[in-house]
C-alpha cells in the first residue's frame, strides 16, 4: 500500500485529554512524512486560527479541513469556503434562541462571535477552543463570513436535540455532533469527507492512497470516504463501525503510533 495523505481530527483523536501532543515525536514522524511526499491534513470541527496554533514553525506549510469542511486551506491558501446568506443566519439564530438548553456560537472567517450576555465563566471555557472570540450585542451585527453554526448543550441532551434541529433547520443547515456536549450546523454537503476531497482534487490524490482518524460522529463521512479509516480506541462504537481499523487511544498517542507503524510496515501495514 502506498499512502500519500494522512488527515487527523484533533480533539479526542491527535490530541490527549489535555489537549496536547507529543511533539518532539511528530515532529521526526512529519520528517518522514515529508520526505514520502506525503500530506498531512488537520480536519477538525475547530476554528482555523485556533487549529494553526498547534502547529508552530510548520503551520503555514500543512493543510487544514477547519470548521468541519466549510473552511479549506492549503499550505496559507484558501482552497474553499462556504458563506451562509444573512436571512439564513437569522433563522437559524432566531429558532436556537427558542430553546433554552443551546448557546450558540457563530462561527465566522475572521473571528467566532457570542452574545454580550453570556457569563464571564462560559466566555473563558469556550475561549479555550476560538484562538479569536468575540462578544456582539447581536448576531446581526457580524460583519464577516458566517461558516457554520457551533452550539452547546447538555452532554446527555446531544443526540436528542440533534435530531430535533434537523427536523426544523434541515432546510438550512446539517446537525453534526462530536460527541461532546457539541453540535455543529454545517450547510448540507459541506463536511470534512468534502474537504478531503477537495484536496484530493487538487493533489491528484485517490481515496485508495488516504488514510485518515477520528473519533466523533462529525468523522464518518470522512472515515467511509477514505480506503484506510482509523477509529480511535476511545471512539463511541458507531465510529469504529464506520472504519475499517482501529488506532490506540488518544491518550496513548495513537495516531502517532499508528503512522508509525506504517513506516515501519507493522501493525495493519504488514
Amino acid at each position: 500500500m502506498t499512502v500519500k495523505l494522512i488527515a487527523v481530527d484533533m480533539d479526542g483523536t491527535f490530541l490527549n485529554d489535555t489537549k496536547e501532543y507529543d511533539r518532539e515525536r511528530f515532529t521526526g514522524l512529519y520528517g518522514k512524512m515529508k520526505a514520502a511526499g506525503i500530506k498531512f491534513v488537520v480536519a477538525s470541527g475547530n476554528q482555523y486560527h485556533q487549529l494553526k496554533s498547534y502547529y508552530g514553525d510548520i503551520q503555514d506549510e500543512i493543510s487544514y479541513v477547519a470548521e468541519n469542511g466549510a473552511f479549506v486551506v492549503d499550505g496559507g491558501e484558501e482552497v474553499s469556503s462556504v458563506s451562509i446568506p444573512k436571512a439564513h443566519v437569522e433563522v437559524v439564530t432566531g429558532e436556537i434562541a427558542k430553546h433554552d438548553k443551546l448557546e450558540t456560537i457563530v462561527c465566522g472567517k475572521e473571528s467566532a462571535y457570542v452574545l454580550d450576555y453570556v457569563t464571564d465563566e462560559y466566555f473563558e471555557m469556550i475561549r479555550k477552543f476560538y484562538r479569536r472570540l468575540r462578544r456582539v450585542e447581536s448576531f446581526d451585527d457580524i460583519d464577516d463570513q458566517v461558516l457554520k453554526f457551533a452550539l452547546s448543550c447538555p452532554a446527555e441532551d446531544t443526540d436528542g436535540l440533534k435530531g430535533f434541529l434537523g427536523d426544523i433547520l434541515g432546510d438550512y443547515v446539517t446537525p453534526a455532533s462530536s460527541g461532546h456536549g457539541s453540535i455543529d450546523l454545517i450547510v448540507p454537503g459541506h463536511h470534512k469527507a468534502s474537504g478531503i476531497k477537495a484536496l484530493q482534487e487538487r493533489w491528484n490524490i485517490k481515496d485508495s492512497e488516504t488514510m485518515a482518524f477520528g473519533d466523533g460522529g462529525n468523522d464518518l463521512e470522512m472515515l467511509a470516504h477514505v480506503e484506510y479509516s482509523f477509529a480511535m480506541e476511545n471512539a463511541p462504537n458507531d465510529v469504529k463501525y464506520a472504519a475499517k481499523y482501529t488506532a490506540p487511544h488518544n491518550n496513548m498517542s495513537g495516531v502517532l503510533e499508528t503512522i508509525d507503524q506504517y513506516f515501519k510496515k507493522e501493525g495493519p501495514f504488514r
